[in-house]
């Protein structure tokens, strides 16, 4: 009886121990979930708390672009506010704008076909010297004696950012201005006008002249 009850006590001991080992470990997981240890689950506060600090970055970036573009315009507001503001001290007065004689169209890819309007404009200053003045440009192409009526054949416009990169003096000085042929116009067999309108950039004064454009003899 005695070996038997023994047995009983230390069965009962084993018995025991093996379920508080259970216990243990069983909160252990529990504790470690809590932490995000050997989990990668986020409590919704957790993601909340992200989504708001990716929209604090967002908001952060927009605001120092947001203050790179003040300031830029800061800048060209105290380049503008510099220049005289008497027109007879002006750095270039503009007093009119030509259009080359060398405008035409060009065959610019060797085909055998003049694809492209080369229109090359010149501002002039009080001294007579063509000077790079910034502003817009609007072309117009015109066959006046064209007998159904329809004179304007093609119109474009180049803004003041896109004109400073067309500066071209190879040939001649000036801005050069490519435009591709208007639809309906294969050859150029007939005079055609090109109209030119020039407005300045700094004093807003607009400036028209136009030229007439010829068949290139073969």
């Amino acid at each position: 009886m005695g070996a038997c009850k023994r047995a009983s006590v230390q069965a009962w001991r084993r018995l025991r121990s093996s379920a508080h080992l259970r216990i243990y470990a069983f909160t252990l997981l529990l504790l470690l979930g809590g932490c995000g240890i050997g989990s990668e689950r986020k409590t919704p506060a957790q993601m909340e708390v992200e989504r708001l600090q990716q929209e604090k970055a967002g908001l952060t970036g927009e605001i120092q672009q947001f203050q790179a573009e003040i300031e830029q315009l800061r800048t060209q507001v105290r380049s503008l506010s510099a220049l005289p503001k008497d027109g007879s001290n002006n750095p270039y007065e503009l007093t009119a704008v030509r259009v080359a004689k060398i405008s035409n169209f060009f065959d610019k890819d060797n085909d055998g076909k003049q694809e492209k309007l080369v229109v090359y404009v010149q501002p002039i200053d009080a001294e007579g010297d063509i000077v790079k003045a910034a502003g817009t440009v609007a072309v117009q192409l015109w066959n006046l004696d064209n007998p159904n009526g329809e004179a304007l054949l093609g119109q474009w416009q180049v803004e003041p950012a896109e004109l400073r990169k067309l500066w071209f003096d190879a040939f001649t000085t000036g801005y050069r201005l490519t435009f591709d042929r208007p639809e309906g116009l294969e050859v150029l067999s007939v005079p055609l006008t090109v109209k030119v309108t020039f407005t300045d950039y700094l004093t807003g004064e607009t400036f028209r002249v136009q030229q007439v454009i010829k068949p290139k003899l073969d």
